[in-house]
């Protein structure tokens, strides 16, 4: 075989490997990747139940593109704030683990600071991360470390005042 030969067989060689070495590494990462809290849109939620802490349950309803409370008398509810609510189904998840590596009263799962349903998907707050501004979130079997700026919180005592 003449030494041209040899050396396009050399570079034929070598780009192969180095194709079979992206692929391989390209599987890893998608395997490893960690996603979303939920395979849903945020912009198809259009149902939301919100409990925070030991308080009552608000239900709330997309209707006609506004978001209302169902509980009792349908009124108007924020929709900037349950915007932010379906959002959290978007959350990008730092890691996620199985529930039994947990003791769910550690990390605040046994009482949830939170509890967020949307289109009947249950998501359950714990306590923030020690290692930074993250938080605790159960989904199904699973446990989930998002970023807290992701954690429910009430109505303003502004948007209360408009309710009234």
């Amino acid at each position: 075989m003449k030494r041209a030969n040899r050396q396009r067989a050399w570079l034929a060689i070598g780009i192969v490997a180095l194709l079979a070495a992206t692929v391989w590494q390209w599987r890893q990462d998608r395997a490893q990747a960690t996603g979303t809290l939920l395979r849903i849109d945020p912009s198809s939620v259009d149902s939301v139940a919100l409990a925070i802490g030991s308080g009552d349950t608000e239900h709330f309803a997309l209707r006609e593109g506004h978001w209302w409370r169902t509980d009792g008398t349908p009124t108007r509810a924020d929709d900037g704030r349950l915007s932010e609510l379906a959002d959290t189904a978007a959350a990008a998840v730092l890691s996620w683990r199985p529930l039994g590596d947990f003791d769910p009263a550690k990390i605040g799962l046994a009482t949830p600071v939170a509890v967020l349903t949307l289109d009947g998907q249950r998501l359950e707050f714990g306590e923030t991360s020690v290692t930074g501004p993250q938080r605790y979130v159960r989904v199904g079997d699973r446990v989930a470390l998002i970023s807290v700026r992701y954690t429910p919180r009430g109505a303003t005592s502004e948007a209360k005042q408009l309710k009234q």
